[in-house]
């Protein structure tokens, strides 16, 4: 027999159903009655009593609301929270399918056999069964292809045939790594700032809830296509027999064919095995992350980030408009000087144009990194509660653009000037390519004030990945070789020592030197050939394969004098920009 609650009892707590035999009795009954002072029903039984108003019933905890007359002070507190911000994780989506299967598996042995020696067509190769894994997992999943996937992915495979037409390391590199920010971009979706920010980040977070993953859909596709996949392998085993066998024959038959079979085929001989291991781990794990990412992406548009205060209009007004004063101020003294002539350069600083224009472009940089800075900050605190506040963030941001964008041009004119004086680098080419980026993206900034920022973070975005491809499409080695001689014809200045360290794509602007000076800048490069054997067609650039070409009929040895500058050799003194102050060629 158990016994009921009391009236008196608290809401949601029940005596034990019956005692223990052996447990001391209650120390003092329960009261029965009321307790003293308090209120009591007209049958006896007490009321329950509300707290004060505006006291919570246990010291600020807050709880509620509550019903009227029902007080329960020793209800379980669940305070109430804001939703999670991220919920970035979908529900766990279903095992993948058989094809999704097939499609890592080809990712993975097609990185084992290409990705081997150098960057060719190869990435692009691999790219596409890893492609074929994330469309066939996504469509399993029940997503949709969306017009900004198809252009974010477009992108990437765009961006992967820099490696197939220029040799250089380090254009090949910054394409590669962005093409993988649109791989993101494109698997999860999304439209504002935190997907564009950390969409890239979320392939590496399914690589480990996707190995599970993968495992789950290989044992239920093993446990139930037993059959099939026997029925499956043993044509695949058999094709491959007939093509060892015949191939070889026919090998043996003509040289021309084993050349061209050489060529096609991958080298797989057991002193690769380590690094053709390493590839088909990587392409393993990429593919994977691609699949589960397009499975289940993680939802970045969910993180919430709280809006900034708005401060009054003379508090972030005024610091913004001393410093359009300022600039207004530093772009007059540049469109006087730098658009002067040389005389007026000399007759204000007394320094060359190459001097004038070292001292100031890093400083001139780095003023619109901050700049930008600043326009973001004042977008979060300007107020824009009325149209005049509206107005007023819209006349003084825009003046600051466009201030800002006469720094860029001036900053443009300072780097033209110092490679007109001693040359162009792979740095000078870099910051001045980053310079112009900056300047598109404060004309975008100054579109979404007048049209609004929606469309802001992607077009930001797309024109860096756009900037990266035109970077690597131009081969900026050729572009640096082909200044350097045209420089040298017109002036007889040249530093063929470090023209000596540029990549394939320079070679057939450096073709063109003279006989001593050619030597010296194509013989690293020939001894680069002479020592490494012909790479296969998917590891093989085109403008390795056209350096090639190029040295072969004309072979070019290195010189005594290479090492030893001369008067038609300029020793460089600005390797970086922090050079000393000399210009031994200032008129």
């Amino acid at each position: 027999m158990t016994d009921t609650p009391s009236a008196a009892q608290p809401s949601g707590q029940h005596e034990p159903s019956a005692q223990p035999k052996d447990s001391p009795p209650p120390s003092s009954p329960p009261p029965s009655g009321p307790p003293a002072g308090g209120p009591t029903s007209p049958a006896g039984q007490p009321t329950a009593v509300a707290p004060p108003p505006g006291v919570h019933p246990h010291g600020g905890y807050p709880q509620g609301p509550y019903p009227p007359g029902a007080y329960a002070p020793y209800q379980a507190w669940a305070p109430h929270r804001k939703p999670p911000p991220s919920k970035l994780r979908p529900p766990a989506p279903a095992r993948p399918t058989s094809p999704t299967l097939w499609a890592i598996l080809a990712t993975a042995l097609a990185a084992a056999l290409l990705l081997s020696g150098g960057a060719g067509a190869n990435l692009l190769l691999v790219a596409v069964p890893a492609t074929a894994a994330g469309a066939l997992a996504a469509r399993a999943a029940g997503r949709r292809l969306r017009p900004w996937t198809l252009v974010w992915a477009l992108g990437g495979a765009a961006l992967l045939v820099v490696p197939v037409l220029s040799d250089a390391g380090w254009p090949t590199f910054l394409a590669v790594l962005t093409a993988l920010g649109l791989t993101g971009y494109a698997l999860h979706g999304g439209r504002g700032w935190p997907s564009m920010l950390f969409g890239p980040v979320g392939l590496f977070d399914s690589v480990g809830s996707g190995m599970p993953w993968t495992w789950q859909g290989m044992r239920h596709s093993a446990g139930g296509a037993q059959g099939r996949f026997g029925a499956l392998l043993r044509p695949i085993l058999i094709a491959l027999g007939l093509l060892v066998v015949f191939g070889a024959l026919f090998a043996g038959a003509d040289a021309a064919f084993a050349d061209l079979l050489g060529g096609l085929m991958p080298d797989i001989s057991l002193d690769q095995a380590p690094w053709r291991l390493l590839c088909f781990l990587l392409g393993l794990f990429g593919a994977i992350a691609v699949a589960r990412t397009a499975a289940a992406p993680l939802r970045w548009d969910r993180l919430s980030f709280s809006p900034g205060r708005p401060r009054a209009r003379l508090e972030w007004a005024l610091p913004l408009v001393v410093l359009c004063l300022l600039f207004a101020a530093f772009n007059a003294v540049q469109l006087a000087v730098l658009f002067g002539g040389y005389d007026k350069v000399l007759s204000e600083t007394g320094l060359t144009y190459s001097e004038y224009a070292r001292q100031g472009f890093w400083q001139l940089l780095f003023a619109t990194l901050l700049t930008l800075a600043v326009i973001g900050l004042a977008l979060r605190w300007a107020p824009r509660g009325t149209p005049g506040d509206t107005r007023l963030v819209r006349s003084v941001l825009g003046t600051l653009c466009v201030l800002t964008l006469v720094v860029v041009a001036s900053a443009l004119r300072r780097m033209e000037l110092y490679v007109d004086a001693y040359g162009l680098t792979r740095l000078r080419i870099s910051v001045s390519a980053m310079e112009i980026w900056l300047g598109v993206a404060i004309l975008l900034i100054m579109a979404a004030g007048i049209w609004g920022a929606k469309l802001l973070p992607r077009a930001l975005a797309a024109s860096a990945a756009g900037f990266v491809l035109a970077f690597g499409l131009i081969q900026p080695d050729a572009v640096i070789a082909e200044q350097n001689v045209q420089r040298y014809e017109r002036d007889h200045k040249i530093d063929v020592n470090y023209l000596a360290g540029l990549s394939a794509d320079a070679a057939p602007a450096l073709d063109r030197l003279p006989e001593r000076l050619r030597d010296c800048a194509l013989g690293e490069l020939d001894d680069r050939f002479d020592r490494t054997e012909d790479e296969p067609w998917f590891a093989t650039s085109r403008s390795e394969a056209r350096a090639r070409d190029i040295l072969e009929r004309r072979p070019a040895t290195n010189s005594v004098f290479c090492g030893e500058p001369t008067r038609d050799e300029e020793y460089d003194p600005d390797a970086d920009p922090y050079a000393p102050d000399t210009d031994p060629y200032a008129p």
